[in-house]
């Protein structure tokens, strides 16, 4: 079993069906499985996105608004989503903390990493938020980043698929899953499973990856418990 993981969850999925904004029902869902993971020890740290409120670079390209402004609006999103996940998770009797990259102190608290770990060490979930502060970067790359800080063993990415496949799987009815990957394998065959800079992060560091479905229920649990689920991206 990892002791220590991040969990990597798009703005996207907390919007739920709906498409846009949060989804409560959703929010308690992922709440609950969280407090699954908190539940058997493991020390929990969350990266959350905000493409259900805002994507900066989709807005920068349509024009009329800066890059670096929008990547800073985009920013603002992932805070609302971490403190509405703090909410959901503290309303099931686990203490959260959401720390930011941004300075924001009226709501949440500064990312400094030795705080992180101690909250970590005292049985919190911790969420980080406002990506890594800088724009241009994905929140995929400070899922990583933050991982290698914190010293994480397991980067967990959930998405709204169960895995990587060679290609789209709803699109390409023969596409296939891989269980397993070596970082050389997933570069040669430009399988998208995070933007180049992450994935570099990723490989440099030899951090294990696994992508798997948010919503089947327990597949977190079963990734921290060192089963196989969804896809293990590794070291050759």
């Amino acid at each position: 079993m990892y002791q220590r993981v991040l969990l990597k969850i798009s703005g996207e999925a907390l919007a739920g069906p709906k498409g846009f904004g949060l989804d409560p029902h959703t929010l308690a869902y992922i709440a609950k499985e969280l407090q699954g993971i908190h539940d058997l020890g493991v020390q929990v740290s969350v990266v959350v996105g905000g493409g259900n409120f805002f994507r900066g670079e989709v807005f920068s390209e349509a024009g009329g608004i800066d890059r670096t402004t929008a990547d800073q609006m985009g920013m603002l999103g992932t805070i609302m989503n971490g403190l509405a996940m703090q909410s959901a998770i503290e309303k099931l009797d686990v203490p959260c903390r959401v720390l930011s990259a941004i300075n924001v102190t009226a709501v949440c608290e500064p990312f400094i990493k030795r705080r992180a770990e101690r909250h970590l060490e005292k049985g919190r979930v911790v969420i980080f938020v406002a990506g890594t502060g800088n724009p241009y970067y994905s929140t995929d790359t400070a899922a990583a980043q933050r991982s290698l800080e914190i010293g994480a063993e397991c980067l967990i990415k959930a998405t709204k698929v169960d895995g990587v496949y060679d290609k789209d799987p709803k699109k390409f009815s023969d596409a296939v899953k891989y269980t397993t990957l070596g970082y050389n394998e997933a570069t040669s065959k430009r399988l998208a499973i995070m933007d180049q800079t992450a994935f570099a992060l990723c490989r440099e560091h030899n951090l294990p990856v696994i992508v798997l479905d948010l919503l089947e229920q327990g597949s977190m649990q079963r990734a921290v418990k060192g089963e196989p689920v969804g896809t293990l991206v590794e070291g050759e």
